[in-house]
C-alpha cells in the first residue's frame, strides 16, 4: 500500500485537452495506454520520475520531464514518438500533466474515427502525405 502522505498527486494544465489525447492513445495504441495507466502513473505517484529531464528550475523547485511511451516503429516514423510531458513541483508534491504529443494526430484521432493504412493510423487532413511516408518507409525496408 502506498503511503498517501508521501505520494504525489496529479493535476492538469488543461484536463479536457489532456483526457482527449489520453483517450486517443487508448483507442489507437493500447500498449502505450496500458503502460501509462498501470506502470508509469503509479511510479510517478511514488516519486519515481520517469523519462528524460528536459528542464529544472531550482528557484521554483520544479523539474520538467518527457516520457517516451511504447509505440509501433512505423507510427513513430510517420507521426513521431508518443510522449507524456509533465512538470513536478517538488515542494508541493504535485505532478502537473501538461501534454501528450504528437498533438496533431492525437487531437484528430479524438475528433473523428481515423482510418489505418498498412497498420498505421493516417490523418484525415493529410492522408496522401501519411500514405506516401508509409509506402516510402516500407520500400526502404525491403
Amino acid at each position: 500500500m502506498t503511503d498517501l502522505k508521501n505520494s504525489y498527486i496529479f493535476e492538469y494544465l488543461d484536463e479536457n485537452d489532456f483526457r482527449k489525447k489520453e483517450r486517443s492513445v487508448r483507442k489507437y495504441n493500447m500498449l502505450a495506454y496500458k503502460k501509462l495507466t498501470f506502470e508509469f502513473y503509479p511510479e510517478l505517484r511514488k516519486g519515481n520520475f520517469l523519462g528524460e529531464k528536459v528542464n529544472e528550475d531550482k528557484k521554483a523547485k520544479t523539474e520538467s520531464y518527457e516520457l517516451k511511451l511504447p509505440t509501433d516503429e512505423l507510427f513513430t516514423k510517420v507521426h513521431g514518438e508518443i510522449r507524456l510531458h509533465y512538470t513536478v513541483y517538488l515542494d508541493k508534491k504535485i505532478i502537473l500533466l501538461t501534454n501528450i504529443t504528437p498533438e496533431g494526430i492525437l487531437d484528430e484521432g479524438h475528433r473523428a474515427e481515423l482510418k489505418a493504412y498498412k497498420g498505421v493510423m493516417i490523418s484525415k487532413a493529410n492522408p496522401e502525405r501519411d500514405m506516401f511516408k508509409i509506402n516510402l518507409l516500407n520500400r526502404l525496408e525491403k
